[in-house]
């Protein structure tokens, strides 16, 4: 039999700026250098070449050379010029990879270089979602994440989302310092290796999705004001520095454009936007997925997901985005689980069962209501779907900028953390999960980084300092005992040992696991389009009832008890079983009182509307 030959996609789409392959051996520069006095393309072993300057304030060049060829820009401002300076020599903003670290050449690249092998992979619907949210860095780059496919394909998960890949200082770094969008991180691999680990995962029906910064540039290598300083405005400033100029035309290209490459040459499955709270033109996201939609043809799923403290639940639509990360769900649950009130914990404290019975019921929590702060967050959010909201236990945030990088396994008890993920992976809200979670890791997570020295200091004394309003950092002798964000082996501390997962007592937890996201895609997933949130009980301190109509008018239930003591539970019924966390704990509720750090789900046939939750 003759093996059939694999077919390349046909790149439809190129970026505005950047290096773009014309033709073989031709290749067309572009960057947007309205400060910029002159620019000249300098391509290893060729001449240099002084790029035309057009209105718009674009440089351009076309040079013979193609896929693989270095180059650097070097910009010339007018008194150089004059002087007869040699100009300062920057990496290509735009370009998609780099050879070395972020100031070393940039490198063309072909987009048809690779060739594909799912090219008639359209993804999946986003409510079949379960997300596995990963750093590749500690897990050996993308020829490392790829051992990883069939355990997680094995366990249930449909989904991998990448921390941010692109091109960050040294190469230790969660990501978020990012300075070049465009370029793939060179100590992950090459960009063909991330299309292999994309390739791979689709293979083994796993969607990927990406972490992606729109909002800020890192400390280190940002050097887009010395040739665009329109790109940053002048009279406004974020928690990393001047914010992004989002009314120019051109930076909303800038961003917009590296959404599409990485869709539709990365052949990804869904985005995920960083604090888009921090963006200052908020309709600026309203033309960045408008731009997307229109592009992508209509039978490809693809998923675009918000980060936003301020829960613009008008955002959330499928011709806008698909869902939003939901704090509120994690940081109610977090205060109920671990009896943690400092920092921003301290907004979830009064009421917190109340708060999470809301947010079963509505989504949000904060739908205009006010924050420690005093500042109002948030829009009405019931009319949602529950698929609109992403809910987790633990993410790399809300464990790694922990000062010591703790984990749930460590700050609460089993029994109650196991009656939290039942919650977590059986309610209608897509769950996501940090990678060693679904074995009880209880390795840390830490920040890590690799900056120069000076920088790396700042970034030492900034973290210790960030938390010296703690109880536990109060003195000075407490704070040193934070991990080096700089230090090699704080790096080494966040490596999951995925060796530990078959052994005890960790196997217990990965089994558990294994269970309930199986019964999640046998019961839950066929029932969850159109599902719809019927309200959420408050059975006592830490415990609650809640229900979903299905689309097949079943109602799913779940009922949660992370108290000390038992709880009633009146007029429960009986339904179909699907999970308890202890053996009776169902039929004890059943009976008419739920046991203490317990959790069951039932799915009822037709129920009554007078036993709906009011």
């Amino acid at each position: 039999m003759l093996e059939r030959p694999r077919l390349q996609k046909k790149q439809a789409f190129q970026p505005t700026f950047g290096a773009q392959v014309v033709e073989e051996g031709l290749t067309r520069f572009v960057l947007w250098a309205p400060s910029a006095h002159r620019v000249d393309v300098e391509v290893e072993g060729l001449p240099s070449v002084t790029m035309d300057k057009s209105d718009d304030g674009c440089a351009t060049a076309e040079v013979a050379c193609g896929h693989g060829a270095r180059y650097r820009y070097r910009i010339f401002n007018e008194k150089d010029d004059e002087g007869d300076e040699q100009g300062s020599v920057v990496p290509d903003p735009a370009a998609r990879a780099q050879a070395g670290d972020i100031n070393g050449p940039s490198v063309v690249i072909d987009p048809s270089h690779y060739q594909w092998e799912n090219v008639d992979w359209q993804g999946r619907p986003w409510h079949e979602t379960v997300l596995y949210e990963l750093h590749v860095g500690t897990l050996g780059g993308f020829k490392g994440v790829r051992q990883h496919l069939p355990h997680l394909a094995e366990l249930g998960i449909t989904a991998i989302e990448l921390m941010p890949v692109s091109e960050f200082p040294g190469a230790r770094n969660w990501g978020y310092d990012g300075v070049l969008p465009y370029a793939v991180e060179a100590s992950y691999g090459s960009p063909d290796d991330m299309k292999a680990l994309i390739d791979e995962a689709h293979s083994y029906g796993l969607m990927v999705f990406l972490d992606v910064v729109y909002n800020h540039f890192g400390p280190d290598g940002n050097y887009l004001a010395n040739y665009a300083d329109a790109f940053f405005r002048k009279d406004l400033v974020t928690p990393w520095g001047p914010s992004i100029d989002f009314r120019q035309p051109m930076v909303r290209r800038y961003f917009i454009d590296n959404a599409l490459m990485w869709l539709e040459e990365y052949q990804l499955d869904g985005l995920r936007f960083d604090a888009v709270h921090a963006i200052s033109e908020q309709d600026f996201l309203v033309e960045l997925s408008e731009t997307i939609r229109a592009r992508i043809a209509p039978e490809r799923h693809v998923h675009l997901v918000l980060e936003n403290e301020g829960n613009t639940a008008s955002l959330l639509n499928q011709q806008q985005f698909t869902a939003q990360w939901n704090d509120d769900w994690h940081n109610v649950l977090h205060v109920l689980l671990t009896g943690e009130q400092e920092g921003y914990y301290g907004d979830f404290v009064d009421d917190a069962t109340p708060r999470l019975a809301r947010c079963l019921s509505e989504g949000f929590i904060f739908q205009g209501h006010t924050s420690r702060h005093g500042h109002c967050r948030g829009e009405p959010s019931a009319h949602l779907p529950p698929t609109a909201f992403v809910a987790f236990l633990q993410n790399h945030d809300q464990t790694g900028n922990r000062a010591l990088g703790e984990r749930l396994s460590v700050l609460t008890d089993a029994d109650s953390l196991a009656a939290a993920e039942v919650l977590l992976l059986l309610s209608p809200m897509i769950p996501l999960l940090f990678m060693g979670e679904e074995w009880g890791s209880t390795q840390p997570f830490l920040f890590f980084t690799e900056h120069n020295e000076e920088l790396a200091q700042a970034v030492r004394e900034g973290r210790r300092a960030e938390f010296a309003d703690f109880s536990a950092f109060f003195d000075e002798q407490s704070r040193e005992q934070i991990p080096d964000p700089n230090a090699l082996t704080t790096f080494e501390a966040s490596i999951p040992d995925f060796s530990m997962r078959e052994t005890t007592p960790y196997s217990a937890c990965l089994a558990r696991y294994r269970t309930l996201l199986a019964l999640r895609h046998l019961h839950i997933v066929p029932r969850l389009a159109c599902a719809e949130a019927l309200g959420a009980k408050v059975l006592g301190d830490k415990a609650v009832l809640a229900r979903w109509r299905m689309n097949d008018d079943t109602q799913l239930m779940i009922a949660l008890n992370l108290s000390q003591q038992s709880v009633a539970t009146p007029g429960l019924g009986v339904g179909q079983l699907l999970y308890e966390t202890s053996e009776g704990a169902a039929k004890a509720a059943e009976s008419g009182r739920l046991p203490p750090r317990t959790a069951a789900a039932w799915l009822r046939d037709n129920p009554g509307e007078e036993e709906v939750c009011e």
